[in-house]
């Protein structure tokens, strides 16, 4: 076997000092990997995605729509269609929003009054598809709606024990006598 010349490498070359080191090494701010992504089909990407609402952009054009009178008498027949064609389709919400009033305030401003919020919760659930319709029926597309809360309006279940009750306030010897006999009410 025939030997191959190598270059030989001087010894002061290869000794680093720890000075030398630090010239050499150059430190970055900015990682120089990738960021880490996570796979479309991941779970934990999707528990740590928050949900967040798109920046709602005011457009001018929304200003130049058409925006014709409309009647009070004209909000309130189509809310009662409204609630007409709701019945059938979902009783929860029909229920939860039948007692609303609509009363027109100005010419773009709507008032709804509602007895609770969970029944204003319900109603946003709707609120686009009334409204929408109402917009386009009446070819005023510049509604604005403010909310009342109006809690009288709560609608109480009366039952054969409350209306004892208040008899019984009425009259105490009607107490005795439920105390006396246990009248089941049910």
């Amino acid at each position: 076997m025939k030997k191959v010349p190598t270059k030989e490498i001087p010894k002061e070359t290869l000794i680093e000092t720890p000075e030398e080191i630090k010239k050499v090494v150059q430190k970055t701010t900015v990682p120089l990997g990738q960021p880490k992504k996570s796979s479309p089909f991941s779970i934990s990407a999707a528990l740590e995605k928050s949900e967040e609402e798109p920046e709602q952009i005011i457009d001018s054009t929304q200003k130049n729509l058409p925006s014709q009178h409309f009647s009070e008498t004209d909000l309130k027949i189509e809310w009662q269609k409204f609630l007409a064609e709701l019945q059938p389709k979902d009783i929860i919400i029909y229920n939860a929003i039948n007692s609303f009033t609509l009363q027109k305030k100005t010419e773009d401003i709507v008032e709804v009054t509602y007895p609770s919020e969970s029944a204003k919760g319900e109603f946003e659930k709707i609120r686009t598809e009334f409204f929408n319709h109402f917009m386009h029926k009446v070819n005023h597309y510049n509604i604005n709606i403010d909310y009342r809360a109006d809690f009288s309006m709560k609608k109480e279940i009366v039952t054969k024990r409350k209306i004892f009750d208040k008899f019984a306030e009425i009259n105490p010897v009607l107490k005795e006598l439920d105390d006396l006999f246990k009248l089941d009410f049910n």
